[in-house]
């Protein structure tokens, strides 16, 4: 955990209709000092979309040699790596080495979209690589609080987040599978 990050605790309870996964977790999040309320909180839909009980988070911006989630077997090999935003080549190469699965979530439009055709042809080698652009439908920084109680429900690939009176839509779409 990064010295002063701000901690963030999280009670999910996620259904999700698509994968038969019906769970509660109670979630503590460091929030390093440069990162805002949306990466944070595109964390958090990074996990609910993956979650189960190995799924952990990492140390994540404070941490080059650690993805923002990961899940490991009982032997310590990596079995997800999840990474959100634009990592550079190098970055990627290390994380599908090292990984039998590697997502990138993608969540800021224009500099998604920028930076997917940019890397398309480097992206397309990598045969245990997702990219995975999440299309919000609404505010989600405003359910952004010190301390959290969702529910997550997804269903044919939606996600409808609701923290208290607010609800926000979130759409995975597929850019590389």
């Amino acid at each position: 955990m990064a010295a002063n990050a701000t901690i963030y605790k999280a009670n999910l309870n996620i259904a999700n209709m698509d994968s038969h996964y019906y769970a509660e977790h109670s979630l503590t999040l460091a929030k390093h000092p440069s990162e805002n309320d949306l990466r944070l909180m595109v964390r958090l839909l990074a996990f609910i979309f993956n979650a189960n009980e190995d799924l952990v988070f990492c140390k994540g911006i404070s941490q080059d040699d650690e993805p923002d989630l990961w899940q490991k077997d009982l032997s310590g090999d990596i079995e997800l790596w999840i990474d959100l935003g634009q990592p550079d080549e190098k970055r990627i190469k290390k994380a599908c080495g090292r990984s039998k699965k590697v997502i990138i979530y993608l969540y800021q439009e224009g500099m998604a979209t920028s930076w997917f055709k940019q890397n398309q042809k480097l992206l397309n080698r990598f045969k245990n690589l997702s990219i995975v652009f999440l299309n919000i439908d609404g505010d989600v920084e405003e359910l952004c609080e010190r301390s959290m109680n969702m529910q997550a429900n997804i269903s044919d690939g939606e996600l409808n987040l609701i923290n208290g009176e607010s609800s926000v839509s979130i759409t995975k779409v597929i850019w590389k599978d």
